[in-house]
């Protein structure tokens, strides 16, 4: 955790979706050091038995899981359920293609159904400065 962010999300649950195992272990504990409880899924299908079994306060979900828009759809669902629930992607689809997805007006996280879309190349100070911005 960074020097000027100190608090604690103990007692909030967050749910963690990628199929890459070692991505998932590393936001888990990263996570898990901020004081989050980590529920941890490699798939769309696990993710929604979770999601139907669970509230969550923050949910960090890869783009391409069994489908191309797996994040999407499962970022829909999270958000029917809860809509303040603070959604984010990461993806390298920006990397690998080029395509630039942009969450910063509200027409656009309204289809992509996330606050926030970062690089899969992430660096935990990025994604924390998110937590802290979409959990205030």
């Amino acid at each position: 955790m960074t020097e000027c962010n100190t608090k604690s999300f103990k007692g909030k649950k967050a749910l963690v979706v990628d199929n890459d195992p070692d991505i998932l272990e590393q936001l888990k504990a990263h996570l898990g050091e901020m004081g989050f409880e980590v529920t941890t899924c490699e798939s769309q299908a696990e993710a929604e038995k979770a999601i139907e079994a669970n509230d969550f306060d923050l949910a960090v979900l890869d783009l391409m899981l069994e489908f191309m828009d797996s994040g999407f759809i499962l970022g829909y669902k999270l958000k029917k359920q809860n809509p303040e629930l603070p959604v984010i992607i990461i993806t390298s689809v920006s990397t690998e293609t080029g395509i630039q997805f942009d969450v910063s007006n509200e027409e656009c996280r309204s289809w992509a159904k996330a606050d926030a879309i970062l690089d899969k190349e992430i660096r935990f100070e990025q994604l924390e400065r998110e937590i802290y911005r979409l959990i205030a």
